[in-house]
């Protein structure tokens, strides 16, 4: 069997499937992701959220991690959350705007 190749589409693709419980979308399609590093078998991630004070800090980024750290080949997952850019709702995608109820 062959090995899965860690790329960034892969990657982009782990990240839909953690959601930002209070917004009730995926943080990909809410823009918070600002870049993807792929070392070998390590995964570096920067990252936003919506607001500085957001109660859902650790959890987000903590789902980041487990997300990626479950995908076949990781051995290290590291996530850095960053505040500048500052997030707008301009960064979403269309789906994403849609989601929120926002128009495009």
């Amino acid at each position: 069997m062959n090995a899965i190749e860690l790329d960034e589409p892969l990657v982009v693709e782990t990240l839909r499937q953690v959601i930002d419980p209070e917004i009730d979308c995926n943080i990909v399609d809410l823009g918070l992701i600002y870049g993807v590093n792929i070392e070998g078998s390590t995964i570096r991630v920067q990252m936003t959220l919506t607001t500085q004070g957001c109660p859902m800090h650790e959890s987000i980024a903590s789902g980041v991690k487990m997300a990626l750290l479950n995908v076949e080949g990781v051995k290290d997952a590291q996530v850095q959350v960053v505040w500048d850019p500052p997030w707008h709702p301009s960064m979403m995608t269309d789906y994403g705007r849609a989601r929120v109820g926002l128009r495009a």
